[in-house]
């Protein structure tokens, strides 16, 4: 929804919001209830999010306000669209630049072309295992609680589709990377396997979520934009005459 001037929190409504980098799913979530609770003058207001998208990744993530958070699995359950890069010649833990270089690899003789290849085994039906450093719970404790007191541990790989995982350029030692995929699909995993598969090691670099279902990043509002818009729904003691 983008005109918010018809936007009623009690009825309940979905937004979607253009994540910056270094912000949690959370955070977003905690900046648009503080304005809605200011908005609205009350304690509580109701706002969930239609999918996790890490720290380090930008892009679409799909609010719920108030009843509006019972549609969210819609979006959960909807096709993710991403672009990014990843970087051959080394792994990190956390499968991103959360965490440190590890078994740095001399890439010298790594090809586009090698890499095309190797992209095309992932695609259709796959198995996933997510990264220790990850929301996925074992035991009721996120993995990566366990992971940040070193206490690594491995959960089953996990049935994932992966309609597309396009190889873009290749300017060493990093390429970038489209891919569409289904819900619980990871792309820090997509990235370290590739790079398990090839011999090199890798990473994901950069990730930007560009589209969930028939929703795009590109229409979605930036944060600055959206706490602005805020001011206009229904109840809000700063809406226009």
């Amino acid at each position: 929804m983008d005109d918010l001037r018809r936007a009623d929190p009690d009825k309940g409504f979905t937004v979607s919001v253009n994540k910056p980098l270094d912000w949690t799913s959370f955070d977003v979530v905690a900046k648009i209830r503080g304005r809605l609770k200011y908005l609205l003058g009350r304690k509580k207001v109701k706002v969930g999010h239609g999918g996790t998208l890490d720290p380090l990744a930008t892009g679409l993530v799909v609010l719920g306000i108030g009843p509006g958070t019972k549609s969210l699995n819609r979006w959960i359950d909807s096709k993710k669209e991403y672009t990014g890069k990843i970087r051959f010649g080394a792994v990190t833990a956390s499968f991103d630049g959360e965490t440190e270089e590890e078994e740095i690899t001399d890439i010298d003789w790594l090809t586009l072309e090698t890499i095309r290849e190797r992209a095309g085994e992932f695609t259709g039906d796959i198995l996933q295992r997510p990264p220790v450093f990850s929301a996925v719970k074992k035991g009721g404790v996120p993995l990566y609680k366990m992971a940040r007191k070193g206490k690594t541990t491995q959960i089953e790989a996990r049935p994932v589709v992966i309609e597309l995982f396009e190889i873009g350029e290749f300017e060493s030692p990093d390429a970038s990377f489209r891919v569409k995929c289904s819900k619980g699909t990871y792309i820090r995993s997509l990235a370290h396997d590739l790079g398990q598969s090839i011999g090199t090691g890798a990473y994901l670099k950069e990730l930007h979520r560009n589209g969930v279902g028939d929703l795009r990043a590109d229409e979605a509002f930036i944060i600055a934009d959206l706490v602005s818009a805020l001011a206009s729904v229904k109840g809000s003691k700063e809406r226009p005459d």
